[in-house]
């Protein structure tokens, strides 16, 4: 079936940038390798998303599976909990940050006018009308801006429009949930004096703040204090996969109240009911927890936000260019054409011009 996808969280650039130049594989090209590039996307029907700018640990890169990373304990019963990564200086994280910021820059310059760093709505209306594939600047974590918030008015002007403030580890603004299945999201405080400010002045720009990998309290600190909608880009329904990075009830119900939108997250760890890591899962858990979204929120509140390139897919979706299964999935369930029309593209584009403009 065929509808404009557009993708709350990708981490292509991170998962490009790990790589030497040498060894990097091309965006312009089809490639086995990762989940995203041009040829997979046009393929599969996808015009654009947020492109994460993660920041991994020094000693490591990060980008494995929950439930696979060293320092994972489990139990007999199939449970299991990561320990949660370190802080990051804040020297490191921002050089780290323009390394991957340049190299975003030097794929959008050489791709002939077929990729464009987008800062308004209209802008990505026109590259769905135009064949152009539609890049939203996103940080995975705020380790590169100060406390004094400097660093995010110089990254604003340089095209970031979306910010989750923490991943899963704390920092000066917030704490993130750890990966712990069976696990409610109520673990640690709330934003900080820092994360507070942090908030204000991205309502302030109309930058969207992000509340994948935010604990409980940071949530509901989110939800009295900001006055844009609540927004979850790549995070699934708590009460069929009880992992800590999932929404429970009331927090899907307050982003219904303000008119948000949650993205599902297609790594099988957040879809299954038994939390596992395991390869040969199904599309069809996305679409159970597409369904249970639908039944409580609406469809006006749902929408994709894949984890490309920094998650383990289900084996029939597989990359980008098996996104058309996942729309005749969610048809063969019962969404009608209005319905895939919000999930695939329309509620994202709803809820940035609420946020941006």
């Amino acid at each position: 079936m065929n509808y404009p996808i557009f993708d709350g969280h990708n981490d292509t650039i991170l998962s490009l940038y790990l790589k030497k130049p040498g060894e990097r594989r091309s965006f312009s090209e089809k490639s086995d390798s990762g989940h995203i590039d041009l040829p997979r996307a046009r393929e599969g029907g996808l015009f654009g998303g947020f492109f994460a700018h993660f920041i991994p640990n020094q000693a490591k890169s990060e980008q494995l599976s929950p439930g696979s990373y060293p320092g994972t304990s489990s139990d007999a019963a199939g449970g299991y909990e990561v320990k949660k990564a370190v802080g990051l200086p804040y020297e490191y994280a921002t050089r780290f940050a323009m390394g991957m910021a340049n190299l975003m820059f030097e794929i959008e310059r050489d791709s002939g006018g077929e990729l464009k760093l987008v800062r308004t709505v209209s802008e990505i209306a026109q590259c769905m009308q135009d064949g152009v594939m539609a890049m939203i600047y996103h940080f995975e974590g705020a380790e590169m801006i100060d406390e004094d918030l400097n660093a995010l008015y110089l990254f604003y002007q340089a095209g970031m429009r979306s910010l989750g403030p923490v991943w899963s580890r704390d920092n000066i603004f917030a704490h993130g949930v750890p990966f712990k299945f069976p696990s409610s999201p109520d673990v640690g405080p709330g934003l900080t004096d820092a994360g507070k400010r942090l908030l204000r002045a991205c309502n302030e720009l109309g930058v969207l703040f992000d509340l994948s990998h935010l604990n409980e309290k940071g949530f509901w600190d989110v939800e009295s204090l900001s006055n844009a909608p609540l927004v979850a880009t790549h995070s699934n329904a708590h009460a069929l996969c009880q992992s800590a990075r999932n929404l429970t009830d009331k927090q899907l119900d307050a982003i219904r109240a303000t008119n948000g939108v949650v993205g599902l997250n297609y790594h099988v760890g957040f879809l299954r009911e038994d939390g596992k890591s395991v390869k040969d899962s199904s599309l069809s858990d996305i679409v159970r927890h597409a369904r249970y979204m639908a039944d409580r929120i609406g469809t006006d509140h749902i929408a994709l936000g894949s984890d490309f390139d920094g998650a383990m897919m289900p084996a029939d979706l597989k990359d980008a260019a098996g996104l058309p299964k996942l729309v005749q999935a969610l048809a063969d369930a019962g969404f009608d054409h209005g319905d895939l029309e919000k999930i695939t593209h329309k509620n994202w584009l709803r809820v940035l011009r609420d946020t941006w403009e």
